[in-house]
């Protein structure tokens, strides 16, 4: 008898085979493909590396290296639904994704429910003022 997790498991595996998709960032023309994940509530109202308070309603991402107040194109590609943030904290920090998207942003690619789900981010503009406020 098999136990009801073990697929999970064996899923998980197939991943970790060669050629398989990878969940790390890949590099593609204008950005990058991988995974993305959502915060919200428990960063509500806290300060981010911008400086600006952390609206989870405003459409915004934490992002590793891209510049602060870099605007970008984030593209489930599960769906087809994109959504424009602006980069204004840093992260994510958990192994494996690209990107953290603000609850907004995230229901608008309709990945909150599931949690975190394969995207391509295309930077639209890069020249933002450092301030961090994205409206």
């Amino acid at each position: 008898m098999v136990r009801s997790g073990s697929w999970v498991l064996a899923a998980a595996l197939a991943l970790l085979a060669p050629g398989a998709a990878s969940l790390a960032a890949e590099p593609v023309p204008g950005g990058e493909v991988g995974v993305a994940s959502w915060y919200g509530a428990w960063h509500h109202g806290k300060r981010t590396a911008s400086g600006a308070l952390f609206d989870m309603h405003k459409l915004t991402a934490a992002h590793r290296q891209l510049p602060l107040d870099t605007r970008v194109r984030v593209t489930n590609l599960r769906n087809g639904r994109s959504v424009e943030v602006t980069v204004t904290d840093r992260g994510p920090y958990a192994d494996g994704r690209v990107i953290d998207l603000s609850a907004r942003a995230a229901e608008a690619l309709d990945l909150k429910r599931r949690g975190i789900g394969r995207v391509r981010i295309e930077v639209i503009d890069d020249e933002g003022d450092g301030d961090g406020d994205a409206g």
